[in-house]
């Protein structure tokens, strides 16, 4: 049976490669949209204007795509029946000068800018970003945590982090970081709301750690994901909503998805958990961990969101791809089931 009209909430996916096979892979399960991942300038795969297949798009460090090469890949996207959603996100390399108040910094602006307006110009609709300091405090301790039958997943534990004081070349106080972000800001949101774009912020992972290193963390907690909504409200600017990160600081999930979505600032959502919390956590299957899987998606479909859910990290299970196929699939799956459970039952808001 098919069916006659898409979900309300869709079912995304993040990826760096859409070649023919990946596409028709992603079609098959069942995926709405797809959200280009980049590719950094060592991993480019010959790729050239007139290419008929794209592998994906090159951003790093002061190289971003041309607004041709971003309609050829949203060409290739949707002639396997999907959207090109989105550019997942940016990389370091590319806005770490603006975060520190570097020399750079106003020259990396105006090339977001640019790549913003480029974006709009190949009519893909959203720009996903992070502000994450690097090499201080690494995202996860192991990649080799047992979770449900032996498979493998990532975990983080605090006491096993040394900081290597020497990342940068001075410390930095939270204050001024805040002042770098909201330059970005005010710089960048007017020209997305002119080219018809809307940014996502992606909060720092792990959490709910404040400083490290003379680094602070500003995207740590709820407060401040307000603070950045606040600086310049706009329909342009809102939230990757990564629930994994919150469950990881013992947020209530339901609880957060009303609190922005209620506000429309939700623009996409990483669907993933953990088990445990900051200090100590586990990724793990998105059927288990911390918080149910069903209250979260109610709480979407209750909000009237009708953006995408997306699968984040997985677990390694027996016999998988280095992509991972099958623990992707299973996501995706679950995701799509967990769609049909609220739809059926949760009244959209009017």
């Amino acid at each position: 049976m098919t069916r006659s009209a898409p979900h309300s909430i869709r079912v995304g996916v993040r990826t760096r490669s859409i070649d023919e096979s990946r596409l028709r892979y992603l079609k098959q399960l069942g995926v709405d949209d797809v959200y280009l991942d980049h590719s950094s300038v060592d991993e480019e795969r010959d790729f050239v204007e007139t290419a008929e297949d794209v592998d994906s798009v090159v951003i790093d460090g002061d190289v971003i795509p041309t607004v041709e090469q971003l309609q050829t890949a949203r060409e290739q996207v949707e002639a396997a029946g999907l959207r090109l959603a989105g550019i997942h996100s940016l990389p370091y390399s590319t806005y770490g000068p603006i975060k520190f108040g570097q020399p750079e910094a106003e020259e990396r602006t105006e090339l977001i800018a640019t790549l913003i307006r480029r974006i709009g110009e190949a009519e893909i609709p959203i720009l996903g970003y992070q502000w994450n300091p690097r090499g201080v405090v690494p995202m996860r301790t192991t990649t080799t945590a047992q979770v449900r039958g032996a498979a493998q997943a990532t975990g983080f534990d605090l006491e096993e982090v040394s900081v290597d004081a020497a990342v940068m070349e001075r410390e930095y106080d939270e204050a001024e970081m805040w002042e770098y972000y909201e330059q970005f800001i005010e710089a960048v949101v007017p020209v997305a709301e002119d080219a018809g774009v809307r940014m996502a912020l992606h909060p720092i992972d792990p959490p709910g750690i404040a400083d490290y290193g003379g680094i602070p963390r500003l995207f740590r907690n709820v407060a401040a994901f307000e603070r950045a909504m606040e600086i310049r409200p706009s329909d342009a600017h809102g939230l990757k909503l990564c629930l994994g990160c919150f469950s990881q600081i013992g947020e209530d999930i339901p609880e957060l998805i009303r609190r922005f979505g209620e506000r429309d600032q939700i623009v996409f959502v990483h669907f993933r958990d953990v088990e445990g919390t900051v200090p100590q956590f586990r990724e793990t299957f998105v059927d288990c961990g911390n918080y149910s899987g069903y209250r979260a998606m109610e709480a979407l479909a209750e909000t009237g969101f009708t953006g995408s859910v997306l699968p984040d990290h997985v677990p390694e299970v027996e016999g998988d791809t280095e992509w991972s196929h099958r623990a992707r699939g299973f996501t995706i799956g679950y995701l799509r089931g967990l769609i049909d459970a609220v739809e059926e039952t949760v009244p959209r808001p009017v």
